[in-house]
């Protein structure tokens, strides 16, 4: 499906979305830094953008890929479990799932960057 298709950016999701742009983590803001005004390989890139029940941490519409941050809340096998169980729906719909350790932002935000910048290379 087309990023405009019923499972982007459901209407009943919009205040949900909404409220996490405003309460971003530390890690999310500091990629924002990055990611936005398609400072990046001149990708845009979204907030909190929602695909079916999910919402992801950014995504790229061109290159149809998630990057997502992990912090506590995705250690251990439950969160393991859900990561993936979302991972293959994102997959299915044709979007690449990219994750990244939140401390990883802030520690090596270029090898980040360049991770990345790779996977658009390897999309060509």
């Amino acid at each position: 499906m087309d990023q405009d298709g019923p499972i982007h950016n459901r209407s009943e999701m919009k205040q949900k979305r909404r409220d996490l742009r405003h309460k971003m983590t530390a890690a999310e803001t500091r990629l924002w830094k990055y990611l936005k005004s398609s400072q990046l390989e001149n990708r845009k890139f979204r907030r909190q953008h929602s695909v079916g029940p999910y919402i992801l941490d950014f995504y790229c519409p061109t290159e149809k890929l998630s990057i997502e941050l992990d912090g506590e809340s995705h250690e251990g096998p439950i969160a393991a479990q859900h990561d993936a169980k979302r991972t293959a729906y994102l997959n299915a719909h044709g979007i690449r799932v990219l994750r990244f350790e939140n401390q990883a932002v802030f520690d090596m935000p270029e090898g980040v960057l360049n991770r990345i910048r790779e996977v658009f290379r390897d999309r060509k």
